[in-house]
């Protein structure tokens, strides 16, 4: 199997994202355990909140966003884990049968300062529904090996 090293994440490289369904059980489902506020529970609710209908959490899209990026690379890379996220922007609700799609580039990559095997690479991922409106934008970073680190078996 091949690993996405650091060299392989250049400046302005895009990754697709696959698409993900949303289903009104889930959203229900994890606001239920993590978000219980009434329009991410109940139809009407929604109806009579800002959101104007049933809606995903922002932390549940979070997740979504997390599940999209691992399909996308982030499970055949050689990532050590995050150095965080510099923001997250929910731009508009993500709604029962929404169909996401999106994509992450690399904004800047660079290898660590202090541990030479490995690298730290910053990332703008862009999620949308299925009509192309912004669902939300986040920029995170990653920490992966250098190739030399990865063939070496270094860890972080």
């Amino acid at each position: 199997m091949s690993k996405y090293v650091l060299e392989d994440f250049t400046e302005g490289r895009v990754f697709d994202l696959d698409p993900y369904e949303v289903t009104k059980e889930e959203i229900v489902e994890f606001a239920k355990e993590w978000d219980p506020q009434p329009f991410h529970l109940d139809e009407e609710a929604g109806k009579g909140s800002m959101l104007g209908g049933l809606s995903a959490s922002g932390w549940h899209l979070c997740g979504m966003m997390m599940r999209m990026i691992c399909d996308a690379y982030l499970l055949d890379s050689t990532s050590q884990g995050s150095g965080g996220v510099n923001y997250m922007d929910w731009k508009s609700p993500v709604r029962p049968g929404d169909r996401l799609t999106g994509t992450s580039t690399v904004v800047s990559s660079r290898a660590s300062t202090k541990k030479p095997h490995l690298g730290i690479v910053t990332i703008r991922t862009e999620v949308a529904n299925q009509r192309g409106e912004p669902a939300a934008v986040c920029e995170h970073l990653l920490l992966c090996l250098t190739r030399k680190g990865y063939n070496e078996g270094a860890a972080a």
